[in-house]
């Protein structure tokens, strides 16, 4: 899994930027960029980088961003790749996300493709610093870990989760029963097999090599058992049936809004890596207290362009503005 850095205090990842070398941008403009997202729900074995709550691109400048005099032409190819790079040489050093930077590395050699992208991107997001660098994060981290090959495999760990439940359910039921019945037979049979019987030993035995357990819980739990008998506890069989009714009623919910978005639909497909998109442009609005203009939007051209580059789509794959138009047109009408 790729090592992502920092966390502040709300919980969001975020990554202080580094001193970045001076005169890519006109007016010593120095930017630093972090291309971490926000994890808001994500587990750290899930392939998609995530950790504790869901994962989206932030940014932010080590230094404040300098107004470049209007006196100086900006290249905006120029810019958003000078960006692009530094971003990369971030993470190089400090060995992180090499995902991302095989998505960054795509943008740069295929930079011909996306002249126009840069010019409409640089001219709605660079008086508005850091949202440029913001939008080109999300691109990264969209493509890297919520691209349809990465969605293949949730819709699969989402089935297969679903799965597990209904095992769980059915174990659980049946040693719900067996627990009973051997209860019945050390009551009955004049035998005693020395096993379990309250459920302060399972809890107890479970947390031996807990040593914060043993210190601030043990003796608390020891009270309690001393104050109340076994009338007032749950049976193990009673146990194992709320573990299998947990289980049965389990309802399938995706722990972030990209991959909800991205895998609102039945199958996988490009339009996967779109919806996820959408769903972190509008998370890293201004409404949402982000970095992007409200309201923000990209052409269609514009969009498949970025798509076409970032997923490292064949010619044979590309996409072009009418599938982006007839994409947003079914998300409006709520769609697949």
């Amino acid at each position: 899994m790729e090592a992502r850095q920092g966390r502040d205090a709300a919980g969001g990842s975020m990554r202080h930027a580094h001193d970045s070398a001076t005169g890519h941008l006109p007016g010593d403009a120095r930017i630093a960029l972090a291309w971490v997202p926000q994890s808001r729900f994500i587990n750290s074995r899930s392939g998609t980088d995530k950790s504790g709550r869901v994962q989206y691109a932030v940014k932010h400048l080590k230094h404040q961003g300098q107004t470049v005099s209007s006196s100086q032409t900006v290249n905006p190819q120029q810019a958003c790749e000078d960006l692009l790079l530094e971003g990369k040489q971030y993470n190089i050093e400090h060995h992180i996300l090499p995902s991302e930077n095989a998505v960054a590395d795509r943008l740069l050699a295929r930079g011909v493709e996306l002249k126009d992208a840069y010019d409409e991107l640089h001219g709605k997001l660079h008086a508005r610093p850091p949202a440029l660098q913001v939008f080109l994060g999300l691109v990264l981290s969209t493509a890297a870990f919520w691209n349809p090959q990465k969605m293949l495999k949730a819709r699969t760990a989402r089935n297969d989760l679903t799965n597990v439940n209904q095992q769980i359910a059915r174990k659980a039921n049946e040693l719900a029963e067996l627990l009973d019945q051997r209860t019945d037979l050390h009551n009955t049979s004049g035998f005693s097999s020395e096993t379990h019987y309250h459920v302060g030993d399972v809890i107890e035995a479970a947390s031996q090599n807990n040593c914060l357990f043993q210190s601030y819980v043990q003796e608390k739990l020891d009270a309690l058992r001393g104050q109340f008998d076994l009338k007032y506890w749950p049976s193990l069989g009673d146990f194992m049936r709320e573990l299998a009714s947990d289980a049965e009623k389990a309802e399938m919910a995706a722990t972030d809004p990209l991959t909800a978005a991205a895998t609102a639909a039945t199958r996988p497909s490009k339009a996967d890596f779109f919806k996820a998109l959408f769903a972190s442009i509008e998370e890293n609005s201004t409404e949402n207290y982000g970095q992007l203009p409200r309201a923000f939007k990209l052409t269609d051209r514009t969009l498949a362009s970025l798509a076409n580059c970032a997923l490292d789509l064949g010619p044979d794959e590309l996409v072009d503005e009418a599938y982006v138009k007839r994409l947003r047109q079914r998300e409006r009408n709520g769609t697949e």
